[in-house]
């Protein structure tokens, strides 16, 4: 068996069990990376980057692999499905945050760019001689022009504060009395969000359970996925007599851990991933 090396820190859960599950089918199959890049058509390379967790393998790789290795591909396909859309999302995001710290960096420099300013024997000139210098004139002109607009903008804001507060308080009310209904409004959509816990109802339908909450038999669930298919995992697993921990619908490392151990006991491949085999067992 093969000697791997470790896989990134930062490999998302699910295309951490895409490449583990491939490393085992190569193990499996005796091959080296050059035969093997022989009998699929994608160079040693390239399996070097997929089984290495640099690279995320494309749909056709993943089943020739699984041809190669004597397995069934639908799991490995379905698994795939769920690793690509991971491995989309990450990149996404680290798209974002470069986008989001290029912007700091041209802001920074246009705030640290040196501001024109009048010299010294321009300034000397305006005062002693009367000179004008042309640009010196302008910004003056400038401040000046800004200065009153200032001094306007405080007068009038000083005018109606005084013209409100001679009105006997009368104004005021109003508004301190709508504090109240404002911040209790805010507040009440955060209540409203709050979803009530899933509630399970289990019963037996023509020789399979249902809890009430999916009807589905091949949907593909995996660590991190969330929804009323998780749910229904969780209250069959519970009725199995394995604990998933809360039904809340989240797919996180107990519900996962309860599906390797529904897995082991049905005889499956025990991956932690419901797929259609890991169905028929939660309902039988």
């Amino acid at each position: 068996m093969s000697r791997w090396a470790a896989l990134p820190a930062d490999l998302d859960p699910r295309v951490r069990q895409l490449v583990v599950r491939l490393r085992r089918l190569k193990d499996h199959s005796g091959l080296s990376l050059r035969r093997l890049a022989g009998r699929t058509g994608y160079s040693p390379k390239s399996w070097e980057r997929y089984l290495g967790g640099r690279s995320l393998p494309p749909r056709e790789a993943v089943e020739a692999l699984a041809r190669v290795g004597g397995e069934d591909p639908t799991r490995l396909l379905a698994l795939h499905e769920v690793a690509a859309e991971a491995w989309a999302r990450r990149r996404g995001d680290v798209t974002a945050a470069a986008a989001d710290t290029s912007v700091p960096d041209a802001t920074a420099s246009a705030r640290t760019a040196p501001e024109p300013i009048a010299t010294e024997p321009e300034l000397l000139s305006v005062g002693v001689n009367g000179a004008r210098a042309p640009g010196g004139s302008l910004r003056i002109a400038l401040v000046a022009g800004t200065v009153a607009l200032v001094l306007a903008v405080c007068t009038a804001v000083l005018l109606v504060v005084r013209l409100a507060g001679g009105g006997g308080g009368g104004a005021a009310a109003p508004v301190v009395a709508s504090a109240g209904p404002a911040t209790s409004a805010a507040s009440a959509p955060a209540s409203a969000r709050s979803e009530p816990p899933y509630v399970c109802r289990v019963e037996r339908i023509d020789g399979l359970w249902y809890a009430g909450n999916s009807r589905t038999l091949d949907a593909v669930l995996a660590y991190g996925h969330a929804g009323q298919e998780v749910a229904e995992v969780q209250c069959l697993l519970r009725r199995a007599g394995i604990s998933p921990g809360g039904i809340d619908g989240i797919f996180g490392p107990l519900t996962e851990r309860a599906v390797s151990r529904l897995q082991k006991r049905a005889g499956l491949v025990v991956d932690g991933i419901v797929g259609p085999h890991t169905w028929k067992a939660l309902r039988r």
